[in-house]
């Protein structure tokens, strides 16, 4: 792909004038979703209405009161200047108390709290934050392909973990404790796993905190899942010492349904904090105010808020499973967030040529395993982002192309 790009451009006006891009730039590709929905929007102009069961959105919209304090405060006159680097107070407090209530975890507001513009851009401020080129990077494989992308891009060297599905999605510490650690600086992890749907555990955090402790690695956990079809949100940040040696990053796009509005934070110890600020505040210039004061209000949410938002995506998980059962998929139960991970039989050929059966013959989009990483080849991804009748339309078409014998298998 690289090498195709290069050339194309030294064919260029650009190319005979000697410009060519950075070499970060051929060390990442196009994003999966960016050229797949492309795709989709290509067919849905011809008319063909893809049902999109790819993209984790959320469908459903913040609280009303996030909303009307968006609009109360953006009527504001001196709402619309420029806005601290580190947040308003309001935002900041909002989420210290939203740990304290949700994950029994105590923030100092001040100083051990980051917003963020998406938990996207905080993979950027971190990487850039404490990786020098050459330093090792523990990124998941499956896992959110950022990681990889990112770490590409500040020059690190990505050193990949298994996870499998006999280890319940867990990284195998014994097996990184034979690794040459000694250049490693970060590791990446993400539960409520996406896209496992793995729930994490306290004695998973608490190996996590002595593997990082014991060889000075820090631990970063991506947690924007927690309150998705999970009864019980836990932080790694509960665990003791965590704060020392752990970055958390938050998001605000699934658990409040804002995922356009890119409000996130990470929680830390002090001179983390400021170190990435010292990053974060030489590339943007803060956050819209009433977007904040929005999102603070969101934070404030009650218990049947989310109750109410789960009892809407356990209704569309039962059509997602029988979607999987329909494909002959197999899938763990007890996954949490808003996908569904189901296997693949033996007898498709892959997970990217399943997904792509399904496209073209059903014009429904669902998500191959395999741009995840290589653990993932063998499996499919749903998402619950879509309307209870969308999900059982794109059932019947599934039904159609598969008892029809569209579905191409292994010969």
């Amino acid at each position: 792909m690289a090498n195709n790009e290069n050339t194309h451009l030294a064919k260029s006006p650009l190319g005979d004038l000697g410009v060519i891009p950075a070499n970060r730039v051929n060390s990442v590709s196009e994003y999966y979703f960016s050229k797949k929905l492309k795709e989709v929007a290509d067919m849905n102009a011809k008319g063909l209405d893809v049902i999109n069961l790819g993209v984790g959105s959320p469908d459903l919209p913040p609280s009303e009161d996030a909303i009307e304090t968006l609009c109360h405060s953006a009527r504001q006159a001196d709402s619309h200047g420029y806005q601290p680097y580190v947040g308003i107070p309001e935002l900041r407090r909002a989420f210290a108390g939203w740990y304290k209530k949700w994950y029994r975890v105590d923030l100092n507001p001040d100083t051990e709290i980051q917003p963020l513009i998406g938990s996207k851009e905080g993979i950027l401020h971190i990487s850039l934050a404490f990786l020098n080129p050459g330093d090792g990077v523990l990124a998941p494989n499956p896992g959110y392909p950022t990681y990889s992308s990112v770490s590409n891009l500040v020059e690190a060297r990505i050193i990949p973990y298994d996870l499998k599905e006999e280890n319940d999605w867990q990284p195998d510490l014994e097996a990184l404790e034979k690794l040459d650690l000694s250049n490693v600086k970060l590791m990446w992890v993400n539960y409520p796993n996406m896209p496992t749907g793995a729930p994490a555990t306290k004695e998973l955090y608490q190996k996590l905190v002595d593997f990082g402790r014991k060889h000075s690695i820090i631990i970063c956990n991506d947690n924007p899942y927690s309150f998705i079809l999970n009864e019980n949100p836990i932080s790694i940040l509960e665990i003791e010492g965590a704060k020392d040696i752990c970055i958390e990053m938050n998001s605000l796009s699934k658990s409040q349904n804002m995922p356009g509005w890119r409000m996130a934070m990470l929680a830390s110890n002090p001179q983390f904090v400021q170190w990435i600020l010292k990053v974060k505040s030489n590339i943007d210039s803060g956050q819209f105010k009433p977007m904040m004061l929005a999102a603070a209000r969101a934070l404030q949410a009650p218990k049947e808020w989310y109750s109410d938002m789960n009892k809407i995506y356990r209704k569309r998980r039962k059509m997602a499973e029988e979607i999987m059962k329909l494909l002959g998929c197999t899938f763990d139960p007890k996954q949490s967030g808003m996908f569904l991970w189901g296997k693949i039989p033996s007898r498709y050929e892959s997970s990217e040529a399943l997904a792509d059966t399904i496209l073209y013959n059903a014009h429904v989009f669902i998500t191959p395993g395999f741009i995840f990483g290589s653990n993932g080849n063998n499996y499919i991804r749903i998402s619950l982002c879509c309307k209870e009748e969308k999900l059982r339309e794109a059932l019947e078409r599934i039904g159609c192309t598969v008892h029809g014998g569209k579905v191409q298998e292994k010969e």
